[in-house]
């Protein structure tokens, strides 16, 4: 299966973004190429400025701290596993922590490193990192791959609170999905919402299906269309078969 996640609300939006964008940063340090650590680099950037909203260690905080209440109220469920929820709760009350000993904008260390900024300047321009446009830029990628990797893991580090809160936040998002099977009649479906709030919805296909979903949705209404994935160019043609898939509902 092929799972396909789509946020309803800017909130979820931004924390998925941030989510792809710290695993693929990670990635990146992992390696031992120059090049990669380049992409890593563009990487923190881009962290730098999808996290730098000023309300999201404070939305993080405050979804982790109800999140918290909620489970305190499962403790002594006969239902519930006491050793998995506490483990859960320790890690909750371990990032709210690390939130809130962070101090001053979120990526200001990076922000007062001169030479980085300089090189977040030039990298916008296609082509602008060249070794004659920032030579002190090309003898660090000349350097050892243990020291690149060091500087990389400590520019990392004081960005990594905001990781372990939102892997908490977007966990427990895809543990409440609750799930449907449908099938889109001619590649198209639709279903009213009821008013019902939803925070991110998840389809799921079979891999042989040749299609991809596009989705709009709302508090009223639900509208799937299936259209064929192709990677010429041509225009998106909404499929004509029947389309079996998996709806999922995730709601905090």
């Amino acid at each position: 299966m092929i799972h396909y996640e789509f946020p309803i609300n800017e909130r979820i939006r931004t924390l998925l973004r941030l989510e792809d964008l710290y695993n693929r940063t990670d990635h990146y340090i992992g390696s031992a190429n120059a090049l990669d650590h380049h992409t890593a680099l563009l990487g923190l950037f881009e962290i730098m400025e999808v996290a730098g909203r000023a309300d999201l260690k404070s939305d993080l905080l405050q979804e982790l701290e109800r999140q918290r209440q909620l489970l305190i109220a499962l403790r002594f469920n006969p239902d519930v596993s006491e050793k998995i929820l506490e483990e859960v709760l320790s890690e909750i009350e371990g990032t709210h922590t690390q939130l809130l000993e962070m101090t001053g904008k979120f990526g200001q260390h990076l922000r007062d490193n001169e030479w980085l900024m300089t090189i977040k300047q030039r990298a916008i321009i296609p082509g602008g990192v060249c070794e004659f446009d920032l030579p002190s830029y090309h003898y660090w990628r000349q350097q050892d791959n243990a020291k690149r990797q060091s500087d990389l893991r400590n520019w990392f580090a004081p960005l990594l609170p905001i990781r372990h809160g939102l892997e908490i936040v977007l966990r427990l998002l895809r543990d409440s999905c609750k799930t449907s099977h449908f099938t889109a009649k001619h590649g198209t479906f639709q279903q009213m919402s009821g008013g019902k709030t939803m925070q991110m919805l998840r389809i799921s296909l079979a891999t042989d299906l040749v299609a991809v979903p596009e989705l709009s949705a709302n508090r009223y209404a639900i509208n799937i269309r299936f259209v064929v994935s192709s990677t010429t160019g041509e225009r998106a043609k909404v499929v004509e078969c029947d389309v079996p898939f998996t709806l999922g509902y995730c709601n905090l």
